[in-house]
């Protein structure tokens, strides 16, 4: 019996092996991608891989409605994944930092969410698509008295629907 215990020790070990193949194998899809993403990516035309490989805010400095070369960069990269993808339809929120009255901010958020709106449909983006709300100061994502908290929440953010 003891000469038994080897041989199925040995044969459980190659199935384990086989199963662990089969496993990676099938965990991998060339075709369409999956199995293939880093961590937290999504899958190609998802909402994941947009907010993860494309980014969905763009930062204005204090008072600003203008555009920073690397908001523009940033929107570019949207612009594309827009165009490709045209079945998202997209809102875009203008929000602003906590300094200001309520109305002032308001009106802030409405002129960043504007000239994101005009920007991507510069860049090909179908307008149809493309509704914008300004939340002011309403929605901070950082909420402290400083400025490492203030340049945070001046944002137009991409909300992919």
């Amino acid at each position: 019996m003891k000469s038994v215990t080897p041989i199925f020790g040995l044969l459980r070990a190659a199935v384990l092996v086989v199963l662990v193949v089969a496993v990676a194998a099938c965990s991998r899809n060339p075709a369409t991608g999956v199995g293939n993403l880093g961590p937290g990516q999504g899958a190609p035309g998802s909402q994941q891989e947009f907010l993860v490989t494309v980014g969905d805010r763009v930062f204005f400095e204090t008072d600003s409605s203008a555009l920073t070369p690397t908001a523009m960069a940033t929107l570019d990269k949207q612009a594309v994944w827009l165009n490709r993808y045209g079945n998202y339809r997209i809102m875009i929120e203008g929000h602003a930092d906590e300094r200001g009255t309520r109305e002032y901010n308001i009106a802030l958020g409405a002129r960043r969410a504007s000239i994101v709106v005009n920007y991507l449909v510069s860049k090909g983006v179908n307008g149809g698509r493309i509704t914008s709300k300004s939340f002011g100061k309403e929605r901070p994502v950082a909420i402290c008295n400083d400025i490492s908290c203030w340049s945070q929440n001046r944002r137009a953010v991409t909300v992919v629907q």
